[in-house]
């Protein structure tokens, strides 16, 4: 099933073989909207991205968390000890074009909006601020996709065969 989104004037989607070259360049990742909650997908790609998975630094803003996975939490993007490769967003499409502007008020050189998340406005915002911009994918399933560890059920199962196993009765 393709899914069509309203297109963003003077940006393109990019293709895997940017999304992968994306990955390879960034060190930092600040995941705005990350949730202490472990049944939210946030707190899932979190898990994923501080694993041995990768090799990301990350970082987590949430203004109502103090911690979260034994990470610190910051306030806002500003409030980072860094400037972050990349800004992972994982709010309200609503939310989207201001993220897009703190994203770019702090330096960011990447802008990725989680799955099932579209807009046009923040997109516009940060391409034509001269941030790469990614939107409706997946951080945790574009790495795992690139380095392996894709799994049906977005897992690495550990097991180095394309033949399924065959269970004994």
């Amino acid at each position: 099933m393709t899914i069509l989104h309203e297109p963003v004037e003077g940006w393109t989607e990019p293709g895997a073989a940017d999304r992968l070259a994306l990955m390879e360049h960034t060190e930092t990742v600040a995941m705005v909207g990350v949730s202490a909650n472990p049944a939210r997908p946030s707190n899932f790609v979190a898990t994923y991205l501080l694993s041995s998975s990768t090799d990301f630094d990350v970082y987590f803003v949430n203004p109502v968390a103090d911690e979260i996975l034994g990470q610190p939490c910051y306030p806002s993007l500003a409030d980072l000890p860094l400037v972050p490769d990349l800004v992972d967003v994982f709010r309200r499409p609503a939310d989207l074009p201001g993220v897009a502007s703190e994203a770019i008020d702090i330096g960011a050189k990447a802008f990725w909006v989680q799955l099932g998340l579209w807009s046009p406005e923040a997109a516009h915002l940060a391409n034509e601020a001269g941030l790469d911009v990614v939107m409706d994918r997946c951080l945790k399933i574009e790495h795992a996709r690139f380095h392996g560890g894709l799994h049906l059920s977005g897992f690495d199962t550990g097991v180095v065969d394309s033949r399924r196993s065959r269970r004994r009765h």
